[in-house]
Parts: structure tokens; C-alpha cells; sequence
């Protein structure tokens, strides 16, 4: 599943993020160009604005043998995955969740959240390790911590769930900003494989110039 609902409001974009253009292609083009690679994806579903779904037309259909359909997403982040989740056929039993705005991903991300499932898993994301000091502050801006950031990962997609762990997940009807979260509230363990740093959230006009540094330079795969 390619979550690609955001609004694009910090990127200042005058249409939602997804549907901004790197190097003359949309983050949606070039992160659905990412997940077609992975060779065990069977089934993609683009879950993007309402007002965007004609605009897909074009990506939707079989594609190296791979179906891809477009679904409208929610007012929120879980309200699209779970829309994306009732889309998707009823054979499927393994997910990725895919944020478009990771457009960048390396193969190799891919294939270390998938092989942690092939173990057993219901639950795996990847994350690189925080290299900021941290801090956590009250309503008044004083320091009241400063957590040890040795254990602490900076969490990216694609995620990927066990199909039932994750649907009962999100009919449990918790807000998060990830699905990650929503797992671990049911109880569940989630594995933390190795990510990437060139798997950047595009977020804002910064981060986009850091991407198109990253395709100059031949530095995604």
C-alpha cells in the first residue's frame, strides 16, 4: 500500500505532496517505480486525496504483473491506511505501508522489513539510529529530560504487518502516527530492522533539494 494523502501544506506545494514533481516526476511516480522493483509485491493499492484519484487513472491497472488500484483516503493518517486496507484482495496476508513522501527508499529496506516477517514476525519497520541530543520539554519550553538516545531509532517505511494483526489494529480505532503504534498497542512485538538515511520523509522545500541532490549524485540504490 502507497499512502499518498498528505497535504504538501509544509512543503508550501500548491497541491498535495505526492503530486509534487522531483526531477521532473511526482514523489507518487517515483516511490510507486520503488515498490514495483520489490519482487515479492503482488498487489499495490495508491491511496491518495479524493480530488486526486482521476489523476492516478494512468498508474492504476496490472503492471509487471503487479495490480494496482487507487483508493481515497481519510482525514487522517489511519483513516488512509484503513481505507487502503479494505481495498486490497482478500489473498493478501502480508502488508507494506509505504509513505509516498519516502519516494528515495533503497531496495534494500524493502527486502530486511520483508524478511523479518518471512520469520515470524507480525509487525517490522525500519529505523536508523538518533543522532541528535534530545529533549523533552513542558508547555513553557523548559527542559524536563533528556532521554539516553542510545535505544532510540528515527522510524521510516515501508512498515510490514501480519494482514490480520494490522486490521484489527486499526478497528481497535486509535489515532497514531504510525501503524507501528497502533500494533504495539494491541500488544504485539514490532522488529526494527535496519533502515536508511537516503529513505528522507519529504516534508519540506529542504528536504526536496536534499533529494534531488541524492538522484544527482546516483545515491538511491
Amino acid at each position: 500500500m502507497l499512502v499518498a494523502a498528505g497535504s504538501g501544506t509544509r512543503l508550501g506545494a500548491d497541491r498535495p505532496k505526492a503530486f509534487v514533481e522531483l526531477a521532473g516526476a511526482t514523489l507518487l511516480s517515483r516511490a510507486l517505480g520503488g515498490v514495483l522493483a520489490v519482487p515479492a509485491v503482488e498487489e499495490v493499492v495508491l491511496v491518495v486525496p479524493a480530488s486526486h484519484l482521476q489523476e492516478v487513472g494512468g498508474l492504476t491497472g496490472t503492471r509487471q504483473g503487479v495490480r494496482i488500484s487507487a483508493v481515497a483516503g481519510g482525514a487522517e493518517r489511519t483513516g488512509s491506511v484503513a481505507a487502503g486496507l479494505g481495498a486490497l484482495s482478500e489473498n493478501v496476508t502480508r502488508v507494506l505501508v509505504h509513505d509516498a513522501a519516502r519516494c528515495l527508499t533503497p531496495m534494500p529496506v524493502f527486502t530486511r522489513v520483508l524478511a523479518a516477517l518471512a520469520d515470524g514476525a507480525k509487525g517490522a519497520i525500519p529505523g536508523v539510529p538518533v543522532v541528535d541530543t534530545i529533549k523533552a520539554v513542558d508547555e513553557r519550553g523548559v527542559i524536563t529530560a533528556t532521554p539516553d538516545r542510545a535505544p532510540l531509532r528515527a522510524v521510516q517505511t515501508p512498515q510490514g504487518f501480519d494482514r490480520g494483526v494490522l486490521e484489527r489494529a486499526h478497528a481497535a480505532g486509535t489515532q497514531a502516527t504510525d501503524d507501528a503504534a497502533l500494533v504495539e498497542a494491541l500488544g504485539y512485538d514490532v522488529i526494527v530492522v535496519e533502515g536508511d538515511h537516503r529513505a528522507l520523509k519529504i516534508t519540506t522545500a529542504a528536504d526536496l533539494v536534499l533529494a534531488e541532490h541524492l538522484l544527482a549524485t546516483g545515491s538511491r540504490g
